[in-house]
């Protein structure tokens, strides 16, 4: 590992953008929450969270964009309609050492 900083394998920025009002959004929020933690849990999602201004997410998820792109579609705020997703896919090559290691 070259200075500590190399890394492999893909990912995936998942961006959610919001479709709909706030209200609409935080309607679904729990059922969003518990779709985002079953992704940590599984080992699929590394980071997430709200874009500044909150007009949106992103996720940054392990694995090939189809896969990510047919998670994406479960996620509730997608299924409800209050939200749309577009998926990015590549392959890290650097990383800080500290999360190298979660990227093997």
């Amino acid at each position: 590992m070259a200075g500590g900083f190399r890394a492999d394998g893909p990912l995936c920025l998942i961006l959610l953008d919001y479709g709909e009002s706030v209200e609409a959004i935080d309607a679904q929020m729990p059922h969003h929450v518990a779709w985002l933690e079953k992704g940590f849990a599984e080992g699929v999602f590394l980071v997430a969270g709200r874009q500044n201004p909150r007009t949106g997410g992103v996720i940054v998820a392990r694995g090939q964009k189809a896969e990510a792109e047919a998670l994406a579609a479960t996620d509730p705020f997608v299924t409800s309609g209050v939200a749309t997703t577009r998926v990015i896919q590549f392959n890290a090559s650097f990383a800080a050492p500290e999360i190298v290691a979660l990227l093997a």
